[in-house]
Order: C-alpha cells, then structure tokens, then sequence
C-alpha cells in the first residue's frame, strides 16, 4: 500500500468529523410594525386585497348576540372560562345525548376578553383562534384528583361541574355534581382534543379509559351556542359561582 495512505486517512477521518458550530456573535433589528411602517407598504398588493379584505370583514362583523357584562379570563374562576366550561359540558352532553360530569378549559387557550354588548363572529375567532374539537375523555376518580391538585398549584383552571377550594397550593373539598370525589369512580369530562393529550401539562388527562371525538369544532360550538341564546331572546352571561376559590 502507497505510504501516502497512511498520510492522508488521519486528514480524511478528521474531514469526516461533524462540526460543532457555535454562534460567536448575533445582532438584530427592531422593527415596528405600526402607523410608521404604512409608507412602506405595496399600495398595489394592498389594492389587490381590499376586495377580498371586505368580503371578508362583512362574514366576520355579523352580530350573532349580546354579552350581559365584559368577561375575561383569570384564576382562580372567571365568567369567561365559567362561560366556556359550561358551553363546552352543555354541548358534550347534547351530543352523547346523556349528561357529562365535568368540563376543562385552559385559561392560556381563552385568547382575549368578551366586551359587553354586540358579540360578532370575529370575536369568537379572537376568542378560539385555533382548530381544536370537542372531545369527551373517561377519567379515574385518583387521576381526576391529580388533575384537580395541579390546577390547585397553577391558582385555578377553567372547569365546569366541578368544585373545589385552594389551600397552600392543594386541592381541598373537591366535589363533581355535588358528590365529594370518589377515586374509584369513572367520570366523564369534556374537553378539547389538545389538553386531551396530556398537553398544558395537564398529563393526568392523557390518562383516560376512553375517549369519544365528536369532531365539532370548538369555535364552531361556540358560535353555535351563542346564536342558539340568542334566538331564544336570551344574553349572554356568566356567574361567579365559587367553583374554584381561595380557602379561607
């Protein structure tokens, strides 16, 4: 063999080592996207869309009903998520044609607040601004407690048919449908397809026996609700119930 090989194979294995590239200096450019940055824009690329801009805004500035009262999202309990919770049980319900025990939403997924008065269907857009569906999960009592003591140490979730007071950051008196919590028992929660897998943390849903996908959509059920109130001459309201408080 050439004793040329032998020189170059350490060259050659060197070569074939992957590098490990370090970022040695970074900068970056604010830039605001406000009134200031209007003289920058295509005036053509913005007359191309104007059109469809309106057909747009005429779809999503239809009023579909009137809130009581502004609602906004917040622990430990809120209007929003009391609202949501319950439209989410009530809607579970109606589709499994029998009564769902519990209903969980996340605070971080109620994406802005709901002013008093006109609702349109841009709000609710605003409001759930994602894809996520309805979904029913069975859940054990002793996983359902899990859950319910670590909404207790994050100050509060969104839930529906549930009860429960915060102390020293644990879940105390928790109850479902008045009952006190059996952990032995089988109870059904609406909820979204998202926290269903155990996302937000909220592992102890990804636990369940069963779960049903009904394939409505979250949003969808929202505007439904809403529009169905509405036709029945009713506003929107929430209440605060003491669902999930503060021990005193």
């Amino acid at each position: 063999m050439h004793k040329g090989f032998y020189f170059l194979l350490p060259l050659l294995l060197v070569a074939c080592q992957p590098r490990l590239w370090q970022v040695q200096e970074a900068t970056s450019t604010k830039i605001a996207i406000d009134a200031t940055t209007q003289v920058l824009a295509d005036t053509s690329y913005i007359n191309f869309l104007e059109p469809f801009k309106k057909q747009v805004d005429t779809k999503m500035n239809v009023v579909i009903g009137r809130a009581a009262e502004t609602m906004r999202g917040h622990a430990p309990e809120s209007l929003l998520s009391n609202f949501s919770a319950d439209v989410y049980r009530q809607s579970a319900s109606d589709y499994l044609k029998s009564e769902v025990d519990i209903a969980i939403v996340n605070l971080g997924g109620l994406r802005t607040i709901v002013p008093a008065g006109d609702i349109t269907i841009r709000k609710v857009f605003e409001l759930m601004p994602f894809e996520n569906e309805l979904v029913v999960v069975y859940l054990k009592g002793d996983n359902l407690n899990a859950l319910c003591q670590y909404f207790a140490s994050m100050g509060g979730e969104g839930v529906s048919g549930l009860r429960f007071k915060i102390e020293n950051k644990k879940a105390v008196e928790i109850q479902i449908g008045g009952q006190p919590l059996d952990t032995n028992k089988l109870y059904s929660i609406a909820t979204n397809d998202y926290l269903a897998g155990g996302n937000d943390k909220m592992v102890a849903l990804a636990l369940h026996e069963k779960r049903v996908n009904t394939g409505i959509k979250v949003r969808n059920m929202l505007l439904d609700f809403i529009k169905t109130e509405t036709a029945k001459g009713k506003v929107i309201r929430a209440e605060l119930d003491g669902r999930v408080v503060y021990s005193e």
